[in-house]
């Protein structure tokens, strides 16, 4: 699958987008019909590595148009019209498309999705300033050296920063874990939103 990705490396952005909205090869293992869902174009500067679209964003094709994406533009402190800049902002998911429900919530990112896409748009995002890396999924493709839980990649958000920042999934059934790790949104969140502004008002951006 990873030589198969590299095909793609010498292809337009455009062209590139174009096979990846129309692949299927998972098809048969979705519970819909396939729809992903990627914001991207080169001259983004932050990077939203996310992990699957969920159930209200397939049906609309919109990326993170939910409470996630409600309560992640509050971490970083933008609008959804700046969010929304794919200019600016780009937001590959691990899969781009919704893999499903499962007993405790949304089945992982198809295993398929990653690397027959992923690596084709990363080298093609020369000028990318941040990169937050939201899930466990998206933490063990991004730091693939860690072995440590989420958690303690949170914590440890230092070692990476201001580059690439672990971040936990917005999500309303993590409302649990912010609970337990009020150090999240009293040490980290400030530093977040004080480098997305940063990044985002630089005038080459």
């Amino acid at each position: 699958m990873l030589k198969q990705s590299a095909t793609f490396l010498n292809h337009d952005v455009s062209a590139v987008l174009r096979d990846i909205r129309a692949c299927r090869l998972c098809a048969d293992k979705l519970p819909f019909e396939p729809r992903p869902v990627v914001q991207f174009q080169p001259s983004a500067k932050i990077l939203i590595a996310g992990q699957a679209p969920g159930r209200k964003v397939h049906i609309t094709g919109i990326p993170f148009n939910d409470a996630s994406g409600d309560r992640l533009r509050n971490w970083l402190g933008i609008s959804p019209e700046v969010f929304y800049d794919e200019k600016r902002i780009a937001i590959l998911p691990m899969g781009f498309c919704y893999p499903g429900t499962g007993k405790y919530g949304d089945l992982p990112p198809r295993p398929e999705c990653a690397p027959t896409w992923r690596e084709a748009l990363l080298s093609q995002i020369p000028d990318l300033q941040l990169t937050l890396v939201i899930g466990q999924y998206a933490q063990a493709y991004h730091l693939p050296e860690s072995n440590r839980s989420l958690t303690e990649n949170v914590l440890n958000w230092q070692e990476t920063w201001p580059y690439l920042l672990p971040l936990p999934h917005p999500s309303p059934r993590n409302n649990r874990w912010l609970k337990n790790n009020p150090w999240f949104e009293k040490s980290l969140l400030p530093e977040l939103r004080r480098r997305v502004a940063e990044v985002l008002s630089d005038p080459e951006n």
